[in-house]
């Protein structure tokens, strides 16, 4: 084979992989962070996917077949997780300062339905808790696949997601309207 031709084949495999993993891998970026970063971070995962086209596991040599999303899509949420991660670090300060802007400026309209509880319980877990969740809930992921994405074990992925979401029911069926303190009923008689 030629140089010509190996480069052409792996130009195939690329836009083989690029057809089944671009707009996950948007859909997923769009959840985590503003808007008018997501396209230079598909494009750096994108770029990274390039380099390592033989390292993506479950993209075979067959030319002309698209690979199973289910296949591939795991490890490359991980390479845009690992790219996310370097675009926060390298862009930290001017990050916060858009996402506070953008929160203060926000107005939800009356129909919408208030989802601050369940942003406040996300909050409280830790990043990596969160993350699982969010790799389950929003992306559809089962535990092994969170596991790929996310370099922990699939038991360790099982242990996390089923703490996480004990907590967050613990979290959303506290009522708010109790006032601290005693109970209504405590200190009565049975009579």
């Amino acid at each position: 084979m030629t140089e010509e031709e190996s480069r052409q084949r792996q130009r195939a495999r690329f836009e083989r992989l690029a057809h089944v993993v671009v707009e996950p891998l948007h859909r997923y970026l769009l959840r985590r962070t503003s808007a008018d970063m997501v396209d230079d971070i598909l494009a750096d995962a994108m770029l990274v996917l390039w380099r390592r086209i033989d390292d993506v596991p479950g993209l075979g040599p067959a030319p002309g077949s698209l690979p199973d999303p289910d296949d591939v899509l795991p490890w490359c949420y991980g390479v845009a997780r690992g790219c996310l991660a370097n675009a926060r670090r390298a862009d930290g300060r001017r990050l916060r300062l858009a996402e506070r802007l953008i929160r203060t400026q926000e107005q939800q309209p009356a129909e919408v339905a208030d989802h601050s509880r369940l942003h406040a319980a996300l909050a409280a877990l830790g990043a990596l808790d969160r993350e699982v969740v969010r790799l389950w809930a929003w992306e559809e992921l089962a535990p092994r696949q969170i596991a790929e994405a996310t370099g922990l074990t699939s038991n360790a992925v099982s242990i996390r997601l089923h703490r996480a979401k004990k907590k967050l029911a613990e979290q959303l069926s506290r009522k708010h309207d109790e006032p601290s303190g005693h109970k209504r009923d405590e200190g009565r008689s049975g009579q």
